[in-house]
């Protein structure tokens, strides 16, 4: 059924190419589901026949729960009853549940009450439908208007095609001109224009206004793209730049601390050599030569004995060498106190320099 009409929608469609060629074929659709669930007189004429359908199946389930309690009593007497008067009574219940059944089967099935206070209820609605439809089509110039909810296969379906509401709109002022008591609300229901006449024009216009606006959104919507696309580029910008300045710093401060240990190792070796030359130029400055002895020797009156010169040579090795070890202990003194500063020195540059980063 459903090849059967997109084929003859397509047969017609062909047809119709020559005749629309000048103005294009106008197309449309509804809804009747859509429209249904808006309109209140069918609205509460189903809900009442809700109400009866629900009275209609408490009516045979009880019916049923009574003749399933029968036959169950019917089981539990068996052995007090006699075979033909067992068969009686199961006729009796055979023959009760079969008329309960065929009075669901007459409420409830293809012909049933059901479907004919459906067919009733929705029928009034579907002329009302139908004639709106060709109104509307008559009005606007429509070629063809399809049904959404019935068997055709739509596979896509444009809003700007749904005529839905103005098939809604039509039905209440038809509705409301039908009920219309005094003569002013007769007036006003007949001064309505249930139909727009159609403007190929006015249209055509709309239609190219409506370009405008998607054409005006979508430039919008690009300019837009090319700002946050702008912005992320400045700031992955910004970020290389920051990391290349943290790069050139953590390379200043390796090269600044690479030349300070080189230092310190240069002034270590120095300070080791030190000592060792000092000894020699502090021997030399304080061993007393031959010629001052002889000197001293001749600048006192009274001549010295041999064992008062050893004496004070001796005395005078001994100070010498106490004069050596207290420098060389002020030295070694002070290469601890020089190298405990270039310590302090070197962990406080390095503090600096982690403040630094973390800023």
């Amino acid at each position: 059924m459903k090849i059967y009409v997109l084929f003859l929608m397509t047969v017609i469609g062909l047809l119709s190419l020559d005749s629309h060629a000048q103005r294009g074929v106008r197309i449309g659709y509804i809804d009747t589901e859509y429209i249904l669930e808006h309109i209140p007189e069918y609205q509460e004429a189903t809900v009442q026949l809700n109400d009866k359908v629900e009275r209609w199946k408490a009516d045979i389930d009880l019916k049923l729960k009574d003749v399933a309690q029968k036959r169950k009593d019917l089981s539990n007497e068996k052995v007090l009853l006699t075979s033909e008067l067992y068969e009686e009574r199961k006729e009796d219940i055979d023959f009760e549940e079969k008329e309960i059944l065929d009075h669901q089967q007459k409420r409830f099935g293809p012909n049933g009450d059901l479907m004919l206070q459906k067919k009733q209820l929705i029928q009034p609605i579907q002329d009302q439908i139908f004639s709106a439809v060709q109104d509307i089509a008559a009005g606007k110039q429509y070629d063809f208007i399809f049904d959404k909810s019935a068997d055709l296969v739509m596979l896509y379906s444009a809003e700007r095609y749904d005529i839905s509401e103005l098939v809604l709109r039509t039905i209440n002022r038809t509705s409301k001109r039908q009920q219309a008591q005094t003569k002013a609300e007769r007036r006003a229901a007949a001064d309505e224009d249930l139909v727009p006449e159609y403007n190929p024009e006015l249209e055509a216009r709309e239609k190219a206004q409506a370009d405008k606006i998607l054409e005006r959104e979508a430039l919008e919507a690009q300019r837009r793209q090319e700002i946050l696309d702008e912005r992320a580029a400045n700031k992955q910008a910004a970020l290389d730049r920051r990391q290349k300045i943290l790069d050139d710093r953590e390379a200043a401060k390796q090269e600044k601390l690479e030349a300070r240990n080189k230092g310190i190792e240069n002034s270590e070796n120095i300070d080791t050599l030190a000592p060792s030359e000092e000894k020699v130029e502090n021997s030399n400055a304080t061993a007393p030569t031959e010629y001052d002895l002889d000197t001293n020797s001749k600048s006192d009156d009274t001549p010295k004995t041999k064992e008062e010169l050893d004496e004070e040579r001796k005395q005078q090795k001994i100070r010498d060498r106490e004069a050596r070890e207290q420098e060389l202990e002020e030295r070694k003194q002070r290469i601890l106190e020089e190298r405990e500063k270039a310590r302090q020195e070197r962990e406080a540059l390095e503090n600096s320099s982690s403040n630094t980063d973390n800023n």
